[in-house]
């Protein structure tokens, strides 16, 4: 018999992502499935009963935007099925500190081995959110949009991504097929910018972004077909020039250099987008907890 008893029944559902299979393996890892005495949580099996049932509260100890509540959901009643849970705020939902996210009540093993795989989930998820809506605060009264980027942890991109758009913002490219970024070593083998576009256009590429770093660089990349342009590093001066040159040709989107301090000011050039690694790459865990009584 595995140690899972069920399929997660949670109703939350992102498009490439199999709830059920991450559950499993997150799981999997906590549990040392595979590996010698793996297999088992030996700390409450030796310590609580088998019968015995509990009831808890997960609550934010800080300040934050809420994301990841229904994947907790799913470890939970991976474990325990009939475990009744009620969730209390909205994902998306900004809450103050000592907020109650979720209460929940059944097997006291199954909760106790679920704990650390919900909480890690909903803390990284929510910290992802809360920073969001941070950045999206400060770029001030303005129509630009903050975009995440790549730099996600591997096997949790469709996460944080989701949590990117609970925080406040909307995606950039979910990976490498679903559009091409020439950046500056594809330039580099291409010979030139105009020229990395030119074989994204004839390999019947859809949507073409291109990074440019120098003012001179923007007509050779619109003539030879870019549909989005990049403008990397760029101060919030030489932003509004390359938006002048461009004329709404394209869409523009602000990178790099782009931190709390400087976001608004590079928002308010005229760019259609500005684009922000940290959100995913750098973002701290919301300080959140789930204290057990028993029943």
């Amino acid at each position: 018999m595995t140690w899972w008893r069920a399929l997660s029944i949670s109703p939350f559902a992102l498009q490439g992502f199999d709830l059920d299979s991450f559950v499993r393996a997150t799981l999997a890892e906590d549990l040392g499935e595979g590996l010698p005495g793996g297999g088992h949580d030996v700390t409450s099996e030796s310590v609580i009963p088998a019968d015995a049932e509990f009831s808890g509260v997960m609550d934010s100890r800080d300040g934050i935007v809420v994301a990841g509540l229904p994947v907790a959901e799913a470890f939970f009643r991976a474990l325990d099925p009939q475990m009744k849970i009620e969730m209390l705020v909205e994902e998306g939902a900004e809450v103050s500190p000592g907020t109650e996210l979720m209460r929940l009540s059944g097997n006291a093993r199954a909760m106790l081995t679920a704990e650390r795989s919900a909480l890690n989930t909903v803390q990284h998820l929510s910290g992802i959110a809360a920073m969001t809506r941070e950045y999206v605060r400060a770029m001030g009264d303005t129509d630009c949009v903050l975009l995440d980027t790549r730099k996600t942890i591997p096997g949790l991109r469709m996460l944080e991504k989701y949590a990117i758009r609970m925080g406040g913002a909307q995606n950039h490219r979910m990976g490498l097929w679903d559009a091409a970024m020439i950046k500056d070593n594809h330039v580099l083998v291409a010979g030139s910018v105009s020229e990395a576009v030119r074989r994204a256009r004839d390999a019947g590429v859809e949507h073409i972004i291109c990074e440019v770093d120098r003012i001179d660089q923007i007509e050779p990349a619109l003539e030879a077909g870019a549909h989005h342009l990049l403008l990397d590093n760029m101060s919030p001066e030489t932003l509004r020039e390359a938006v002048a040159v461009v004329t709404g040709r394209v869409p523009t989107e602000a990178s790099g250099g782009i931190n709390l301090d400087t976001i608004a000011a590079k928002a308010a050039s005229g760019v259609n987008y500005v684009s922000v690694g940290r959100l995913t790459q750098s973002a701290p865990a919301a300080d959140i907890g789930l204290d057990f009584t028993p029943l």
